[in-house]
């Protein structure tokens, strides 16, 4: 009998079973969309997280310039001219020596020399205060008889802003005497019923003991009514401005988006007016005595261009007297003018004598120059002024 035997080849399952491919598939689309989802959800607070951003740099910025320029309030003032002259819950004027363009001037608080002329002074001429009804200032004020304050007039102000989608944000802007406001920011908001502004006071509080004190709603607006700081007018309410030594800001701010994509941030800041009460304290003593006369002559340069060469002696009270002389200051008008207007350059004290060659000067003009000395106060010395110089 013969045995056949069959060799058993096992069969392949390479593959998988239609049950198997549907659970993987299954799985996988679980597995997407929990990270689709997850995704979406971290884009989504990426983005809010960015808009908040955008938000809180906006009010940041805002909040940063108003508080950079109230605490210069009464920097550098003459006595006579009112340090905060105007404040109401949406705005806020007050004297300040923020500016100038004059090289080596020590009192300003920035020095800027593409700084218009007509921001680098106080004021000539009233004009009116936005958001007010009332004007500022109708006399010109002056460090020393001839020459005008170096304290300009600054107003930080807000209006409600028509170009956006909502009806309660604000611009806020700020203006430099009577020139053409700025835009500082937008998309403002108020908090709640808080205004923008609050004004704190110094005062006793029934101990004896010096605190501050909010100025309640009834006795705003602040209004220096008289024009003349100190005068026999500046009393009552027209003085109490004066006693003001913080400002509260309080605003909010959005992110300029609408519906879902906008977010909202708020803030209140005090800002302290550590110059404010303190005007110009003579440390160094009396007004200089300048003494000395200042000898204007035209000049050709080396390489052929016209020029006037000043030329004076150091001030009696440089080198003598109370010995407190910082600077010189120089100003430039054309014959006939009635006001020096802004000072045309500073110089120096130190030297045994001073010369200094104009040349921006104009062929066929003449021109008349002023001098005067300063010292730590800062008080100018009496001004002196040149002959009438014609250029070649």
């Amino acid at each position: 009998m013969i045995t056949r035997l069959r060799q058993v080849i096992p069969r392949s399952r390479a593959g998988m079973t239609l049950v198997e491919l549907l659970i993987a598939i299954t799985i996988f689309g679980v597995v997407v969309t929990t990270a689709v989802a997850f995704m979406a959800q971290q884009n989504t607070a990426f983005q809010g997280a960015i808009h908040r951003l955008v938000a809180l740099r906006n009010l940041r910025y805002a909040v940063s310039a108003l508080s950079q320029d109230l605490e210069t309030l009464g920097t550098n003032v003459p006595g006579a001219q009112p340090t905060l002259y105007y404040g109401d819950d949406d705005v806020v004027v007050f004297s300040a020596d923020y500016a100038t363009n004059i090289e080596n001037d020590p009192f300003a608080v920035f020095y800027d020399p593409d700084a218009p002329s007509g921001q680098v002074t106080a004021p000539i001429g009233a004009f009116s205060i936005p958001n007010a009804s009332v004007s500022f200032p109708d006399t010109t004020y002056e460090s020393t008889p001839g020459v005008r304050s170096p304290a300009e007039v600054i107003i930080f102000y807000f209006r409600a802003d028509s170009s956006t989608s909502r009806s309660d944000d604000y611009v806020l802007f700020r203006q430099v005497n009577n020139n053409a406001p700025e835009v500082v920011a937008r998309n403002l908001l108020k908090v709640g019923t808080e205004p923008f502004f609050r004004y704190e006071r110094v005062g006793d509080d029934g101990s004896g003991a010096t605190t501050l004190f909010q100025v309640p709603d009834s006795l705003i607006p602040l209004h220096h009514s008289a024009w003349i700081h100190s005068s026999a007018a500046d009393t009552g309410r027209s003085a109490l401005p004066d006693s003001v030594r913080a400002v509260r800001v309080t605003l909010g701010a959005t992110n300029g988006r609408s519906g879902a994509q906008e977010q909202t941030v708020q803030i209140s800041r005090l800002v302290a007016l550590p110059n404010a009460g303190f005007g110009v304290i003579a440390t160094c003593g009396s007004a200089p005595i300048l003494g000395v006369g200042l000898t204007a002559t035209p000049i050709t340069l080396a390489g052929g261009e016209p020029a006037v060469r000043l030329t004076w002696s150091p001030a009696v009270d440089e080198t003598g007297g109370e010995g407190d002389v910082v600077r010189y200051v120089i100003w430039r008008r054309t014959p006939g003018a009635t006001d020096w207007g802004d000072p045309y350059l500073a110089i120096p004290a130190g030297a045994a004598s001073y010369t200094y060659d104009d040349a921006a000067v104009e062929s066929g003009t003449a021109y008349e120059y002023g001098l005067a000395a300063q010292d730590c106060t800062p008080t100018l010395s009496s001004l002196t002024a040149s002959s009438v110089v014609a250029v070649p």
